[in-house]
């Protein structure tokens, strides 16, 4: 599969020198959108992560009891971009306080997710969690509900889906944050 905005695979050829994150925070398509376009980013893709099945397809995240996440994997350049930029994107695109779900969206493939690829990132996410849960306090939101974990797994979601609100520019997407900014 090729991305469709940057004409390079989304498996292969990646640069070894690049971070990796995954998010899941409400409908994917939207998600990708707030990060394809920043400085450092250098691919982004969507997928499946977190569950107990293998190789799930869209169908089975749906309507079967897989437990994925509807996600976005990130591969970045440190030297560019740094994890806490990332984050503040992340934390600000969706309302991590939702539990199963974003908005109209409802299940657990929309909950609220970081999945680390390595303990460093796991302490950033973390301290930046804590942070935003004070904003959120402050704000009289509830607790975030975002689980915080090395990545246990990641498949590709079908091709279709990968960049989609670049190919439907009208698509539907249903995340939306808090409004609160991550000040940190």
């Amino acid at each position: 599969m090729i991305h469709y905005l940057k004409k390079i695979s989304l498996t292969e050829n990646i640069p070894d020198n690049l971070n990796e994150i995954i998010f899941g925070a409400g409908c994917f398509w939207g998600v990708e959108k707030k990060f394809w376009d920043m400085p450092g980013i250098y691919l982004t893709s969507v997928g499946y992560s977190g569950g107990d099945t293998e190789n799930p397809s869209y169908e089975d995240i749906c309507y079967k009891d897989t437990n994925h996440v509807e996600v976005v994997k990130i591969n970045y350049d440190a030297k560019i971009i740094k994890l806490d930029e990332i984050l503040k994107v992340f934390w600000e695109c969706h309302d991590p306080t939702q539990g199963m779900r974003q908005g109209n969206d409802i299940g657990t493939q929309y909950r609220s997710v970081i999945f680390c690829s390595n303990e460093d990132d796991m302490e950033i996410a973390n301290k930046s969690k804590d942070i935003f849960q004070q904003i959120l306090n402050d704000n009289n939101f509830n607790q975030i509900t975002t689980e915080i974990s090395k990545v246990k797994n990641f498949y590709q979601a079908e091709e279709y889906h990968q960049q989609y609100l670049a190919k439907n520019p009208n698509g539907y997407c249903g995340i939306g944050g808090t409004g609160c900014k991550f000040n940190s």
